[in-house]
């Protein structure tokens, strides 16, 4: 059983910072490529951010610049820092791992359940 957690949503003026987290526990041999997406109101899913095991990161255009992501690989645990936030960053936000069970089991997809973030005045 595998069980990703976020924390650190909530409502911010347009300018300010927030910082999630996420932490993925149970029975965890490893974890790859760990990442973040956030979901606006009647819209789709969209890919925020992603960092590879090896420190590989990528970003969508419009958060570049403003928000950074990072992990501890000991502590299977990963942050997004976001900075000068916009209203349109108004999501609820999900944290995402590609996790193996065990030493010869192909690793899969895993989601947090999700936590809000409002931009708002």
């Amino acid at each position: 059983q595998v069980q990703l957690v976020e924390s650190g949503g909530g409502l911010v003026q347009p300018g300010g910072s927030l910082s999630l987290s996420c932490a993925a526990s149970g029975s965890i041999f490893r974890v790859y490529q760990m990442g973040w997406y956030r979901q606006a109101p009647g819209k789709q899913r969209e890919l925020v951010a992603t960092m590879t095991r090896g420190s590989i990161t990528n970003y969508v255009d419009s958060v570049k610049g403003r928000f950074t992501i990072s992990r501890d690989n000991a502590k299977n645990i990963v942050y997004l820092q976001m900075n000068n936030l916009r209203p349109e960053d108004t999501a609820v936000y999900y944290c995402n791992g590609e996790i193996s069970v065990g030493v010869s089991v192909n690793p899969r997809t895993y989601w947090g359940q999700g936590t809000q973030v409002t931009v708002s005045s």
